[in-house]
């Protein structure tokens, strides 16, 4: 079933304001939730009930970014938002479920786990709910009926990792797999191998223990010397690889997907080479404004065809200098 028609509360003069924001740094800058932005309270928006319900752990700081941008969007918007979390499939399936029982106006949700979505998504829709992906589920997104996709193709990622290996001269490479059966993960590591010229070699490890991850990285760079270069597929892991490295007394670079303050650091410090920055503050801003723009005004970006894509853009030394600004106030 087709969710409801949005209502025209808002004419196109303030959906361009929207999308003149959308393009301004200033936006950027935007805070709480629960302060209506003077541009909306001006325009007279209704107050907009959105969740956003993902798969990230507690306390990550890829999440906490995801989040920064809703929030600024939210405030934009005058928008009431809630965000929830939970890893378990079945528990993030239930999360939405309550956000259609508090009869929502609209949910951003992440599809680690599709088949475990798609019973909710089904849900939200009967009852009128307009839904959007975001970040996980690229290849899924469509037919499990959301409305908007946001985020990076994983695959595209992962292969145009695997052709700046070959432009290291890398010849063995560790991809390590920190969430068995996350598709956006296993979709990376597929991308690097099906372009890397090299040796490709999968590693999976407890992504919810750290230690155990640098034991791990460690043990299998002790087994074998000829394992020249590490990829990891979020900040912290690599900041592990980049210990286990060490402990193993490896010559292995290390490189991965995804940003954070300290990740930005060890790219300065030479110890990382690169990474991935999909833009999770990108994410988090587009997925709660599409919603918004959707129920005030009926917008869909690109028509609800195509993903919307925030990545990848390569982060290295040589433009690190300019992303470390924009960490140190926390939106990148």
């Amino acid at each position: 079933m087709k969710t409801s028609p949005p209502s025209p509360v808002f004419t196109r003069v303030a959906a361009l304001t929207a999308a003149t924001c959308l393009l301004l740094a200033g936006c950027s800058a935007l805070g709480r939730t629960d302060d209506a932005s003077d541009t909306a309270a001006a325009a007279g928006s209704p107050r907009l009930k959105i969740a956003l319900i993902t798969h990230g752990g507690e306390g990550d700081a890829f999440w906490e970014l995801v989040q920064k941008g809703a929030r600024a969007a939210a405030a934009k918007d005058n928008v009431d938002l809630t965000y929830a979390n939970d890893s378990d499939p079945a528990g993030q399936a239930e999360l939405m479920r309550d956000a259609i029982r508090q009869k929502a106006d609209g949910i951003a949700v992440t599809l680690a786990k599709p088949s475990a979505m798609t019973s909710p998504v089904t849900e939200a829709r009967a009852a009128g709910i307009p839904v959007v992906g975001l970040n996980s589920g690229i290849d899924e997104w469509k037919s499990a009926g959301l409305l908007e996709y946001f985020g990076q193709d994983e695959s595209v990622a992962g292969r145009a990792v695997g052709s700046k290996l070959d432009g290291l001269k890398a010849k063995h490479a560790l991809c390590v797999i920190h969430e068995r059966g996350n598709v956006a993960l296993e979709a990376r590591c597929a991308g690097v191998k099906k372009a890397f010229g090299g040796e490709t070699e999968i590693l999976y490890v407890d992504g919810t223990d750290m230690d155990a991850v640098t034991a791990t990285v460690a043990s299998r760079l002790t087994q074998d010397p000829s394992i020249d270069e590490v990829v990891t597929l979020g900040a912290q892991f690599a900041l592990a690889a980049v210990k286990s490295a060490q402990e193993a007394h490896s010559k292995a670079h290390v490189a991965t997907f995804d940003l954070n303050k300290d990740l930005v650091t060890a790219v300065q410090g030479g110890d990382v080479q690169f990474a991935v920055d999909q833009q999770p503050y990108l994410q988090g801003y587009l997925a709660v404004d599409s919603l918004w723009l959707y129920r005030t005004n009926g917008n869909t970006l690109g028509g609800g065809e195509a993903p919307v894509l925030t990545g990848p853009a390569f982060v290295t030394k040589a433009n690190v200098a300019a992303v470390a600004k924009l960490a140190a106030n926390g939106s990148r």
